[in-house]
């Protein structure tokens, strides 16, 4: 699914009035959608009180849609339209709409009142994408209201909540309906968190508009992307069918890194997996995981078909060498995490033409660009696409809504996970899933990159609504690993 700036949203919606679709059509539409999950969800709306805010623009046009709707079909118990501006004020189709909301009979307040406080349902239409700050005077106040002034009420946003800017204040939303796509507001954080559930609903715009946009590459990663690499196996596959991978790490005292990712790798189903590590650490290896076959760190990478490098590898000189020399020169996909990228950094590496995975978190991001981390927290995505554009290679860059970079220009944002994965030999898993996958699918790297990290986000999620936030190690993403592989294959 495309992610689209506010923008290019309204690109779109432009070139759709243009093929013959009205505007005063999309706007019936967007309204009508809104309805469709107020009866899918809350039914039934004839019980309900209802509240809904509407502002003057295009969002508010959508809001006296839904109000219109929800008077002449459903008549819920109690209906109040609170319109934020002067009619006077209200323009082109939200004007419109206006007019009909009083052509059927449905009255209107300027001000939200203490009876409104038992509303069941609060509808916020109040600001859209248009929003180019924060939001202030009469928008704050009323944003301010939504969130404190219903107490038992469900707070639904119409295409995205009112204020949701990275500097200000929002309607905090338990539903969002947006409209055609994701808007990146809405996908991306620190503003995701104000979203609750998102919905995205059709409302008329031919499909090609945006997926035929080469220049919209922006995706929300989606398990149907990538849910044919889940099909059952041919019934008469061996374990060479489904590749060799080597990890390449686990210096003396950190075994444990090298054999996470090694065991990671077999979960998500490679055929075979050597852990090349100190000989000191191979008993660790092996009693972790007697399937696990060992060799030493300076031993060839011949005959395997996928390398992961760095888990527990150490920072010690003959580790960078190590690291540096086979991200230039071996000839297998490559997944590059943790001490290995510390070898990189200061260096101008480009990726030497095999495919090259880079795992960084923001730390470690900040060491390979040169930028401090809050100078990476507050970029990601560009800095994220920059970096992989301009070494031609990868970039997962792990995180809250982890990103995922191409050197084509193209980049995904994965949407699972959570805080409970803020735990040691977390990014271990995350290496061991990528070069498991990749080991699999060597035709299909980008949807093999892009299920490994939905499923180590995935598998976090479920591991933790069992288990809590505090108490998920990063072990325990591995044993969720098949429900969260269930869910794909029930697709």
């Amino acid at each position: 699914m495309k992610v689209l700036t506010p923008e290019q949203m309204r690109d779109v919606d432009r070139r759709t009035i243009q093929l013959g679709i009205p505007s005063l059509v999309l706007m019936e539409n967007a309204g009508s959608r809104v309805v469709d999950v107020l009866r899918e969800r809350y039914d039934p709306l004839s019980a309900q009180r209802i509240v809904v805010v509407c502002g003057k623009g295009n969002n508010g046009g959508d809001g006296l849609v839904i109000a219109r709707q929800l008077h002449t079909r459903f008549r819920p118990r109690g209906l109040e339209v609170v319109l934020a501006y002067p009619p006077e004020e209200l323009k082109g189709d939200a004007r419109t709409n206006f007019e009909m909301l009083l052509a059927c009979g449905c009255p209107y307040t300027r001000e939200v009142t203490a009876g409104m406080s038992t509303a069941s349902l609060v509808i916020d239409a109040l600001l859209g994408t248009g929003l180019k700050g924060p939001a202030e005077g009469r928008a704050l106040d009323l944003i301010r209201m939504m969130n404190s002034a219903f107490p038992m009420a469900t707070r639904v946003s119409v295409d995205v909540p009112s204020g949701l800017h990275p500097k200000g204040e929002a309607v905090a939303a338990a539903v969002t309906v947006t409209f055609t796509a994701p808007k990146i507001d809405l996908v991306m954080p620190p503003t995701c968190d104000l979203v609750g559930e998102l919905i995205v609903a059709p409302i008329g715009t031919p499909r090609e508009i945006v997926d035929g946009n080469a220049e919209i590459n922006l995706h929300l990663s989606e398990a149907q992307v990538f849910a044919p690499l889940f099909l059952p196996r041919p019934r008469g596959a061996h374990k060479g069918d489904f590749g060799h991978v080597l990890v390449i790490g686990g210096a003396h005292g950190k075994g444990g890194a090298a054999a996470m990712a090694g065991l990671s790798a077999l979960r998500a189903g490679a055929g075979l997996v050597t852990v090349a590590t100190d000989e000191s650490e191979r008993p660790a290896v092996t009693t972790l995981a007697p399937e696990l076959m060992t060799q030493r760190l300076d031993d060839s990478s011949d005959g395997k078909d996928v390398l992961a490098i760095g888990p527990g590898l150490g920072r010690h000189t003959d580790a960078a060498l190590l690291a540096r020399s086979l991200f230039l020169r071996a000839p297998q996909p490559m997944v590059v995490d943790a001490d290995a990228l510390n070898a990189l950094a200061g260096t101008e590496f480009r990726g030497p033409g095999p495919l090259r995975v880079l795992t960084p978190h923001p730390g470690e991001m900040g060491r390979l660009t040169g930028l401090a981390v809050t100078e990476v927290q507050a970029s990601r995505l560009s800095v994220a696409r920059t970096l992989a554009l301009h070494r031609q290679v990868v970039v997962v860059l792990k995180g809250q809504r982890t990103l995922i970079a191409f050197p084509n220009g193209e980049a995904w944002i994965n949407p699972t996970g959570t805080p409970a994965m803020a735990t040691g030999g977390s990014g271990d898993i995350l290496t061991g899933l990528l070069a498991g996958m990749l080991a699999q699918f060597p035709d299909s790297p980008r949807h093999a990159i892009l299920a490994a990290v939905w499923l180590h986000g995935r598998a976090g999620e479920l591991g933790a609504n069992t288990l809590t936030e505090q108490s998920l190690i990063a072990t325990d993403i591995l044993r969720n690993l098949p429900d969260a592989i269930r869910e794909i294959q029930s697709l």
